[in-house]
């Protein structure tokens, strides 16, 4: 290395120590303001809400909003989470119960939206993990509610009918499915497992890649890559973080059929969020059995000019050829127009079940 180049370089390499002093600095500022703000919440007896998601949704579109780059929003965004996440720590961690074992899609959106000083808490099925939070063992449970692809995720959608948490938030996750294995070649896998999920997203790649090896659902991808890990001649399909944690490596990576493929994840507590300043509501409800009745239902929405994002139908649990319909809306609960419109729904519909408001996912 040339001295000219050597000294340029010394100079640059002293701005980064500087800088990182600074940050290093600026850090441990912010963490003693979060500090302040809990002693703040115990004087005035709010010390049980140490997570408000619409305030973290908040702080980072304003960030993205005065980001002049380099560095991309997405990158921003990662970066100010784990930020949050570390300073709430030091209150208490959050114990986040999820689809388990560690490595699941679902652990990873638990990573991604509350950041890596929260404490995951993976569980066996998506009932373990809302009996975690509804038993206190947990304060929050993060759950599949769609697929780009494949569509709702019928079990979730069960138990937000019955349960008596609140949505709380939103994330989005992109997913790449990847084939891992032992084994040498295509030809010695004899079985593939994974959630029924990951192989109805990869069904056209199997087709093509192992047509008449037989597919076995199990309970998440991370078991599934434990299995495949374990037998000879077994493959797995999930993340790369099944793959890493399982210790069985990748033989094919992002196999699945949808370019896009997306999952949408919901974050339900004991408490919905505040207003954001850009939020939903989810709402289950029930018409009566009669013609129209559907359309009479949602009228109110349209009247206070309320835009309807989804609508979802599921057979009501309690009769048969009966649906619930699972709604959200744009806009909090709070907003004049929205609760206008739930008063006239209450007293249309058959039932009605307020889920939560939330803020939309910041990507």
């Amino acid at each position: 290395m040339s001295d000219d180049l050597s000294k340029a370089l010394a100079g640059v390499r002293a701005d980064i120590d500087r800088i990182d002093g600074d940050i290093l600095r600026l850090l441990n500022e912010r963490a003693r303001c979060a500090q302040r703000v809990g002693e703040i919440k115990a004087e005035f007896g709010d010390a049980g809400f140490i997570y408000r998601p619409e305030r973290e949704a908040q702080v980072l579109r304003r960030l993205q909003e005065v980001n002049p780059g380099p560095l991309p929003n997405e990158n921003i965004t990662f970066f100010f989470r784990e930020v949050m996440s570390a300073c709430l720590s030091l209150e208490q961690p959050l114990g986040i119960a999820c689809l388990g074992p560690l490595g699941s899609f679902t652990c990873a959106a638990a990573t991604k939206h509350f950041g890596h000083a929260a404490r995951l808490l993976p569980q066996a099925s998506i009932d373990d993990a809302f009996r975690e939070v509804e038993s206190g063992h947990a304060h929050y449970v993060v759950a599949p509610i769609e697929n780009s692809t494949e569509g709702a995720v019928g079990r979730t959608m069960d138990l937000l009918l019955s349960t008596p948490l609140k949505i709380c938030g939103e994330v989005v996750l992109r997913i790449h499915q990847n084939l891992m294995t032992k084994a040498a070649t295509l030809g010695e896998i004899a079985k593939v497992y994974s959630h029924a999920q990951s192989l109805a997203q990869c069904h056209e790649w199997l087709n093509h890649n192992l047509p008449g090896v037989p597919r076995i659902s199990v309970a998440s991808n991370s078991l599934a890559a434990q299995m495949a890990a374990s037998e000879p001649g077994a493959a797995a399909i999930g993340g790369r973080a099944a793959s890493e944690q399982a210790g069985v490596p990748l033989f094919v990576e992002n196999i699945e059929d949808e370019p896009n493929n997306t999952t949408r994840f919901l974050i339900l507590g004991k408490y919905d969020a505040g207003p954001s300043g850009r939020d939903k509501t989810s709402l289950i409800m029930s018409a009566p059995n009669r013609a129209g009745a559907l359309h009479e239902l949602l009228a109110p929405l349209s009247a206070a000019g309320v835009s309807m994002c989804r609508l979802e139908s599921r057979p009501a649990r309690n009769a048969l050829w009966e649906y619930v319909y699972y709604v959200d809306v744009e806009g909090h609960r709070e907003e004049p127009a929205v609760k206008a419109a739930l008063v006239e729904l209450a007293g249309n519909a058959a039932y009605l079940k307020i889920l939560g408001s939330y803020p939309v996912a910041v990507f």
